[in-house]
């Protein structure tokens, strides 16, 4: 198997495909989600459907074919997603008069019933949530990261204005930090986007972005605050208090398949996946070792010790099959789980058993009297750790002190000639696109986003020398 270093993108590759996550399909760009893979995003969609709902939000359901005319309403829109469009011209053997895209996202389709939906002051706001599939088609694709289909959530909401509208947007995006961070321990960096880099059709775009074991960056989630564009294009208006029409302000926000291939390569290891326990579809593994066939009692206490986890709701499994110890242990740590319990006669002469973390190196000895209390700690112990390592590793690998471009070149010059992660780079930039885009052209970074709370402020521009108006992360990015 690859490891990181050498080819950071063969091994994901390689663990993706032998932890059983995925498949290739004969569509480019559309990967099969299996069994263990999909788990990961029901875990995923659980924790975020419940905190959508704990605010008011309710789920819909919108088509996924969209009339070409829709897009054209919405200048920035239709040219954002143009290139990215998979379009239906045909069907029952018939021409279609108008051409139908397969949605990229759904504000416009949203939009056109919003406006037949809202009539009032009364009818808002609309806290709308929809779990989808959505298609971009994309030149270059990675499983779980970036695939011309993939599953997300898009929020879309309509409110009488702006204050109302932005506490939304910034509501949400604390709910994904909020999970991203908590719930799949990946830290992250919050943040407004860039003019070039938001969404398109958004008056402001936010984003939480999070950096993995090769030092690139994921835009881990996003929330726009869109104005009244769409509901112009849309003449989505409601009768106010004093009964005059006035446009709604709206909202959209979604996350993405893409956050499983994040936790895959910010606590993945040599030996394959790493899972953060609240996510992973088996949390615990049991396996009896030695001559357990000739021990009736091995899997006797194994037994009791998989009805109890199952009470307390731990997603437990139990491996008595004909593979070997070191085949089976190896088997579980490619899949990521987060605990193995190893139980042999010998361990059962002293009323105790073996537990090892997914994460550490060494096993230890739990009394079977605890066992259940001891696996309930080691989950939450585990959970926190795999945070707090991945944020040492962003503070290790983030720079504060480049201040120019020369500068910066020498930086990724001299990771590369040492064979160590260039990482993400916090400067100065004076607003212009030229030098935003100057800095991509010849480092291939791109602004990641305006943090909200950075951890210095920069006074220079990176790509002229000027005076900085915002203090930028710039990094690689996927």
């Amino acid at each position: 198997m690859s490891t990181q270093l050498e080819d950071f993108s063969k091994w994901y590759i390689e663990t993706i495909q032998k932890a059983d996550l995925m498949d290739y399909t004969p569509v480019r760009g559309c990967i099969a989600f299996k069994p263990d893979g999909y788990e990961i995003w029901e875990h995923i969609q659980e924790e975020m459907d419940r905190r959508f709902k704990e605010t008011g939000h309710r789920n819909a359901y919108f088509p996924m074919l969209i009339p070409e005319s829709f897009f054209q309403k919405e200048k920035d829109h239709i040219e954002g997603f143009s290139p990215e469009l998979p379009w239906v011209t045909e069907a029952a053997g018939e021409q279609l008069e108008e051409r139908l895209a397969l949605r990229p996202t759904s504000e416009t389709m949203i939009g056109h019933l919003y406006s037949n939906w809202i009539k009032s002051y009364r009818d808002l706001p609309v806290l709308i949530n929809q779990w989808a599939n959505v298609f971009r088609w994309e030149k270059k694709t990675l499983p779980f990261i970036r695939t011309s289909e993939f599953l997300w959530q898009e929020g879309h909401t309509a409110h009488v204005d702006e204050e109302d509208a932005r506490q939304e947007t910034m509501q949400m995006l604390e709910i994904y930090k909020e999970v991203v961070e908590q719930v799949l321990a990946i830290p992250v960096y919050d943040g407004q986007k860039t003019p070039s880099e938001r969404f398109a059709g958004a008056v402001d775009t936010y984003s939480i972005e999070a950096m993995m074991k090769n030092g690139k960056a994921v835009q881990a989630g996003t929330s726009h605050y869109l104005g009244t564009k769409f509901a112009e294009a849309f003449n989505i208006k409601y009768l106010n208090k004093a009964n005059q029409h006035e446009y709604v302000h709206t909202t959209s926000w979604g996350t993405s398949t893409r956050l499983i291939g994040s936790v895959i390569m910010v606590h993945g290891d040599e030996q394959g996946l790493v899972l953060p326990p609240r996510i992973a579809p088996t949390q615990v593994v049991l396996i009896p070792v030695g001559p357990w066939k000739k021990n009736p009692q091995i899997m006797e206490h194994l037994d009791e010790i998989f009805v109890a986890l199952k009470a307390k709701g731990i997603r437990v499994r139990l491996d008595d099959s004909d593979q070997s110890p070191g085949f089976k242990f190896n088997e579980w740590e490619l899949k990521g789980v987060p605990v193995r319990i190893e139980l042999g006669p010998r361990d059962l002469d002293n009323n105790q058993a073996l537990l090892k973390a997914r994460d550490e190196e060494e096993k230890r000895t739990i009394d079977l009297a605890t066992i259940i209390t001891a696996i309930e700690e080691e989950l939450t112990t585990m959970q926190a750790r795999l945070l707090e390592k991945a944020r040492q590793f962003r503070e290790a690998n983030t720079h504060t002190m480049i201040d120019s471009l020369p500068q910066l070149q020498q930086h990724i010059e001299a990771a590369k000639a040492n064979s160590i992660i260039p990482g993400w780079v916090l400067a100065g930039w004076c607003g212009e696109d030229a030098c935003e885009e100057k800095v991509k052209e010849e480092t291939k970074y791109t602004s990641r986003n305006i943090p909200f709370n950075p951890p210095t402020t920069k006074t220079t521009c990176i790509g002229c020398g000027n005076e900085a108006k915002h203090t930028v992360w710039f990094a690689q990015a996927y």
